[in-house]
């Protein structure tokens, strides 16, 4: 394992301001609004912040202030911060985000997560945080290689974790990070203690009977997993289709970039308006930054392409094979496709905590760290005396 620091050259900033003020417009018609995607005056104004505002180097000092370090695993770089806490006792805990997420999710939450004395929390609660760039992802990226699914993730996380010396620990995650979580905790439950996911899609077995007894708010929670698939998946579509040929636009403009994020953090959030609503600006900038800085939006793709066939497992009920971990899961009830508990409980028989929040959405740690926390304490806090029993 080597230390790892962000020192990003003035040139590749330098070039980012040149391409970001020779940008090259597109029209709009009149009165669409976010119906057909991202809005021309808004994207201008945010970019000219872009341009002249927002400041990388402070980002840049901001993660430089957790230790970081690369190491090698399945012949691909893999890039994390590791931030141990001042608690003797804390558990380990492993943090993965998602797409179009980085490890800048986490960064509101690794101060209480770590050290809850001095925010306020109870020692007892401590966590030792691994939080990895998912390969193809930020500082994890590019790509060398095909063939780079969930289960290798999981098991790139679970030598990741021996090798740091950890014999125990927990997993977390949320968009992508909450299927490579619960895969984690099926390939290595002898040191999984618990899995804990703020995403968790639950589709219809497609038996009439398990729709009949289905309340009013499981239905409309079915509903909108059925808009997402609709509506709001093309995207997901096209990455996990043709990758390749939406990487050169991605990489070459940085508004395409930023347009192709800057969308879900809408359409993903409890935004009223624009993403800002629910996020502060410079993190989300910050995030886009680690795609843009590393040249990963094409690799990155590439994890919608591995991942056809597990996701294709993970529709049909039945198909998956079961935990034996416990399993937590945080509900945002605004979130773009909240779980039907039934649903869940039929395919992931050793969920022991649900908790639900009228607050919040699809990326939970960046809109509501204070509840992420909240919740992660929570639920770890009934595995701690059986940690080391493991």
């Amino acid at each position: 394992m080597y230390p790892f620091r962000i020192d990003i050259p003035q040139k590749d900033l330098d070039d980012l301001h040149r391409r970001l003020s020779e940008t090259r417009w597109p029209t709009e018609l009149p009165g669409v609004g976010w119906s057909r995607g991202v809005p021309l005056d808004y994207l201008k104004e945010l970019v000219e912040y872009w341009r002249t505002t927002y400041d990388w180097r402070k980002a840049e000092h901001q993660l430089n202030a957790y230790p970081q370090f690369t190491t090698e695993i399945d012949g691909e770089n893999v890039h994390f911060l590791h931030i141990r806490s001042p608690e003797p006792t804390a558990m380990p805990l492993l943090l993965t985000h998602g797409w179009p997420g980085s490890i800048v999710e986490f960064l509101p939450s690794i101060g209480p997560l770590t050290d809850p004395a001095a925010h306020g929390g109870n020692p007892a609660d401590a966590f030792h945080l691994v939080v990895p760039s998912i390969p193809g992802h930020g500082f994890s990226g590019p790509l060398n290689q095909t063939g780079w699914h969930i289960p290798r993730i999981a098991h790139a996380w679970a030598v990741l974790m021996s090798r740091l010396g950890y014999e125990s620990y927990g997993a977390q995650g949320g968009d992508w990070g909450s299927f490579i979580s619960l895969e984690l905790g099926k390939i290595d439950p002898q040191h999984v203690a618990g899995v804990h996911v703020n995403l968790l899609l639950t589709p219809t077995s497609g038996d009439p009977a398990e729709l009949d007894n289905l309340g009013e708010v499981d239905r409309v929670r079915l509903d909108r997993l059925e808009r997402y698939q609709t509506e709001l998946s093309g995207y997901a579509r096209l990455q996990a289709t043709r990758p390749q040929t939406v990487s050169y636009g991605l990489h070459d403009s940085p508004v395409g970039q930023l347009a192709w994020i800057i969308e879900k953090f809408r359409e993903w959030t409890e935004s009223s308006n624009v993403p800002e609503d629910a996020i502060d600006r410079d993190l989300l900038l910050t995030n886009v930054m680690l795609y843009w800085l590393t040249g990963t939006a094409g690799s990155s793709a590439q994890l919608y392409y591995e991942s056809n066939e597990y996701l294709g497992k993970w529709f049909t009920p039945g198909a998956r094979e079961p935990l034996t971990v416990p399993i937590g899961v945080a509900v945002a009830t605004p979130d773009v496709t909240p779980p039907v508990r039934s649903f869940a409980e039929r395919d992931l028989p050793t969920i022991i905590h649900w908790q639900e929040y009228d607050r919040g959405s699809h990326f939970f740690a960046m809109e509501e760290p204070d509840l992420f926390v909240h919740d992660v304490r929570l639920f770890y806090r009934s595995l701690r005396p059986a940690l080391a029993q493991i």
